[in-house]
């Protein structure tokens, strides 16, 4: 892990300014959406934005590196958000957040596979796993610690607007300095759905409807705040909470998925998370009750991505693996651009508590459809699953088929041979 930091800090470092500008982001346009009347709704538009344009951008970022290159498509993309951070408060209008919500997610998507791609190739195949973990650890660290700059500025005002728009103009400098050239970009077609489905049902299912949990959580979780009245720093805090428990799960739960059916882990996180989310609905006028509640939702919906991603690769030959990601990565982004609509209507109807009556309807339907899932057919032996590896839900492309290397090196006990 030294090895990795030493050789590939410049990266790191701003990959960690850039996500302490998009975890304030998220959190900022929630609270000052209130300030600037709007409703949950309203605000669920916005918020499903950033999905629409992260899905796109995934697609087309591959394309504009071939046409142009790493370092033009990095610097161009990483403009583009800089200025939308600005325009968010320069122009208080809805739909023009939504638009600028749909190019931030397209431009988030794009410096993503830029910069993974730059890792993946300063990482020998020795340490690409490594490589791998400590990049998820540096986004969600960058995510829970921007919370704590939402606290320092008031939202009704430009200040936090142009520190998002610096942090992302300032993490240029030591990613271009330092990057050399990067290799060619290339990714494996994914398979049809048709064929990911009949492959593991249960990943399918379970991935779409955790875009939706996701979505719900990054894009809603301070719109909830809001509405319930909480304040500045205690939202700020609930933020965080989630992806603290988010962060410091992945381990615990990967070493559970490798020592047994990965459909009773499923089946057991699911049924933990629906029971803390509704209890989430009774007790939500306690803030510490909250903090302690967003932190297993968080433990229970990160790890579960890669939770699935592995039990659809107990179902596949590893020169599979790769092309099986891309699909659940279009799955799972077709599930997180309709989660924040369907919350925003629900809060809108019923009230703010409906955020958490959605979370609880979303673990519910997985964890029955894994308990179904386990009469159709036996697990597979133990021995012969494929490894866990820790990837995030905002994963693109690059990180997914670097994960997937990962899990068929662990799997084969040698090293890979391919890079994303």
């Amino acid at each position: 892990m030294l090895f990795v930091l030493r050789n590939s800090w410049p990266l790191l470092l701003g990959m960690m300014l850039l996500m302490l500008g998009n975890g304030l982001q998220g959190t900022l346009l929630g609270i000052r959406g209130s300030i600037e009347g709007y409703d949950a709704a309203t605000m669920s538009l916005v918020m499903s934005g950033y999905f629409v344009g992260f899905l796109l951008g995934s697609r087309r970022a591959p394309i504009m590196i071939r046409q142009v290159g790493h370092v033009r498509v990095f610097a161009a993309l990483a403009s583009m958000i800089s200025a939308a951070f600005v325009l968010y408060a320069a122009a208080p209008d809805p739909w023009i957040w939504v638009g600028m919500r749909v190019i931030v997610g397209f431009c988030f998507a794009g410096v993503y596979v830029v910069a993974e791609s730059w890792l993946n190739d300063a990482a020998t195949n020795e340490t690409r796993g490594q490589a791998l973990s400590l990049y998820m650890i540096v986004q969600m660290v960058g995510i829970i610690a921007s919370q704590g700059i939402l606290t320092l500025g008031d939202p009704s005002g430009y200040g936090l607007f142009i520190v998002m728009s610096v942090l992302v103009s300032v993490s240029f400098t030591p990613i271009l300095l330092t990057a050399g050239t990067a290799p060619a970009f290339q990714t494996t077609k994914p398979m049809t759905l048709a064929q990911l489905f009949n492959t593991s049902p249960l990943g399918c299912v379970g991935t779409f409807l955790l875009g939706g949990v996701f979505a719900g959580i990054f894009g809603m979780s301070s719109v909830f705040g809001t509405e319930k009245g909480l304040s500045v720093a205690q939202i700020s805090a609930f933020v965080a909470a989630i992806y603290t428990g988010g962060l410091l799960a992945q381990y615990p739960i990967g070493w559970a998925s490798d020592r047994m059916d990965r459909r009773k882990l499923i089946f057991g996180l699911t049924a933990v998370g629906s029971v803390v989310t509704l209890a989430g609905m009774a007790v939500s006028d306690l803030f510490i009750v909250l903090l302690a509640i967003g932190f297993l939702i968080g433990s229970v919906a990160n790890p579960l991505y890669s939770l699935l991603i592995a039990y659809t690769n107990d179902f596949l030959e590893p020169s599979d693996m790769a092309a099986a990601s891309g699909g659940l990565l279009f799955i799972n982004g077709l599930g997180a651009m309709t989660g924040p609509l369907l919350i925003g209507a629900l809060m809108t109807r019923f009230g703010a508590d409906a955020f958490f009556a959605y979370l609880a309807a979303m673990f519910i339907l997985v964890s029955f459809y894994a308990l179904y899932r386990m009469t159709r057919r036996p697990a597979p032996s133990v021995d012969k699953t494929s490894p866990y590896q820790p990837v995030l839900p905002q994963a693109t492309p690059v990180a997914l088929e670097v994960a997937q290397e990962v899990a068929i090196e662990k799997a084969a006990g040698e090293p890979a041979q391919t890079s994303a």
